[in-house]
This record gives C-alpha cells, structure tokens and sequence, in this order.
C-alpha cells in the first residue's frame, strides 16, 4: 500500500519555495522527485489546489498531501503488442500507430505503450540515447494522435535522425479536421510554445518556457463553413503544436478535449445526426500522415505515406452528408 505524506506549513516557512520546503519536511524525497511529483499532480495543496509550480511560495497554514504512484519498474519491460510496421532495416524502424498508444512509459501509464511493444519486436536493438523509458525514439505524436513515427535502433542512427529533426530537414505532413473554415485557406503560424502558467498539463502560445514554433497549414477540403480538411506541415515539433497553433487562430481540432471548444454556431451548422457524431468524435481529429528524411547510414531519401485511419473517415463522411443536406 502506497504511504501518504503531509505537511502543514508553519509561520516561519511561509514564503519559502514550494519543492524546498517539501525536501526539507520529507527527506525521503530528492528535491528532484518532489519536483516530479509536483508536475504530475500526485502532491495536493489545500490552498492551490493541485495547479501549482514547484517554485510557487508557500503560505502559512496551507497543507500538502502527498500520494505517490508505487515504484516504477526501473526499465521498461518488453509486451508483445501487435506493430504495424511500414519499414525496418538493422538502423531503423518505421511504424503505424494508431490513435490511443503513448509513445513511451510515463507516470500513470506504465505498460502498453509503443516502447513497450518495440521492446518485444526488436529486443536489445533499439537505440540507448533516449533513455531507458525511450530506447530509440527521436520524436514523439500525441497518444490520440495516429500515424507515422521513425525510430532508431542503433546510436549511430540515432544521432543522424536526431541532426535531420533538429535541422527542419525532415518532412512531417500531417491530416486535421478543425472546426470552421480557416481564412486565409493558406499560412503559417509562428509563434513560441510552452508549458501554461496555471494548467501544467496543457501547452500555450505564450507559455513558459517559450520555443519557437512554426506550422504551414493549407485548406484540402471545406464543409460549409463549419469545418475543414486541413494539411498541416511541421517546420519545428514542439508538444501539442498542431492542436495549440489551430486553437490559437481560432480554427481547433475536432475531437480535441483539451483545445477544441466548437462555438454555437459552427455547431448550429450540422444536421442533428451529424451533430451528434461530430461533436461526439473521440479523440483529436489528426493523423501524422506523411514522414520522410534521409537514411542516416546510406543516405538514401525515404518517404513513407499512411493510410487516413477509419475512424477519420468516417468522420469525413459525416461531414460531406451534412454538407449536402439542409442546415436546421
């Protein structure tokens, strides 16, 4: 059973940064683990709630409740979960993933995940430069997020793939369906990206720390002006930037719980059927549909296309039939 950890702040600790203060009361815990497990929302506050930063000030009489997760297995362990494999030499791997697998393990989600299932496939091949919980991955899609993602199997592989991410030379095309039709039908956004300053789970224009971000995005279909059929191209990859960068010009994914609010009337558009199904619709609607770069061993230029998952086209089919009959 896991043990639970309080503590109640005194007059002469009010003021004092949060993860300090914790160390200090429960020595158990490096300031680096109470860091996390700030982050991750395992430390409650009676005052602050569970949306506070490790470098937020303490407040006289406020108390903290800690439950942390059961240790973590200290590598991950190899589960025979079904791959669709699109490519593989003795350097790489390409792989479909669909919508509902995380990349690699994390607090909360231990198992399942694709390093979990590469682990099983390619056994002690898979690049070390990730780390033990990300052997061989050089760049990430979100867990509701289905398509193409490249991962290496040895270090030399690795570096190369890492060099081509960093420099913007690999090309990453992505399908989206976003409420409204975007105007321009044409553009970029740049802007910088980082973690937002209340919502630690979130990602925001703005936030902190900030990076450079910068998504070309170009209309492929419009239904009414209800919604769109996008395609969107990746300069940089920062967390969540597709969903951030469409929300924050007013045209967010459909499906997506955390950036997607639909307004009133965009959703007056639909048919009640299709409104039904649409503002029903899972997950965010968004398949990384198109990945290529060059071979980091034999210079090779490799491109590889992923099918639109049914899921989405479905979704496109709700979209056309309630384009095609009258709005209510």
């Amino acid at each position: 059973m896991t043990e639970t950890f309080k503590a109640i702040v005194a007059d002469e600790d009010a003021g004092k940064r949060i993860d300090r203060f914790l160390a200090d009361v429960w020595p158990e815990f490096s300031r680096a683990r109470i860091t996390n497990l700030i982050t991750h929302h395992y430390v409650h506050s009676k005052h602050y709630g569970i949306n506070f930063r490790p470098s937020d000030k303490t407040r006289e009489g406020d108390v903290f409740t800690a439950l942390p997760p059961p240790p973590a297995p200290a590598t991950p362990s190899a589960e025979a979960i079904e791959l669709n494999v699109v490519f593989e030499d003795n350097s790489l791997i390409v792989v479909d993933k669909p919508a509902g697998m995380t990349v690699h393990p994390a607090p909360g989600q231990e198992t399942g995940t694709l390093v979990n299932a590469l682990l099983a496939h390619c056994g002690d091949s898979l690049s070390g430069i990730g780390g033990v919980k990300r052997p061989g991955i050089v760049h990430r899609i979100d867990k509701d997020t289905s398509g193409l993602l490249v991962i290496a199997k040895t270090d030399l592989a690795h570096h190369g793939l890492a060099e081509q991410f960093h420099a913007h030379s690999a090309e990453r095309a992505y399908t989206a369906y976003v409420w409204g039709l975007p105007s321009p039908s044409n553009g970029s956004i740049e802007t910088t990206i980082g973690r937002h300053r209340t919502d630690r789970k979130r990602m925001a224009v703005g936030g902190t720390p900030g990076k450079r971000a910068i998504t070309h995005y170009s209309v492929k279909r419009s239904f009414g002006l209800a919604a769109a059929k996008l395609e969107c191209r990746l300069e940089t990859g920062r967390t969540h930037q597709i969903r951030v960068h469409m929300s924050h010009i007013g045209w967010p994914l459909i499906g997506d719980p955390v950036y997607g609010k639909i307004t009133p009337a965009r959703r007056s558009q639909f048919t009640p059927e299709a409104r039904e199904s649409v503002t029903s619709f899972k997950r965010q609607a968004l398949h990384a549909r198109l990945l290529g770069f060059e071979h980091p061993l034999t210079g090779e230029t490799l491109s590889f296309l992923s099918k639109t998952p049914p899921d989405l086209e479905i979704l496109e089919e709700v979209l056309e039939q309630a384009l095609q009959k009258p709005h209510l």
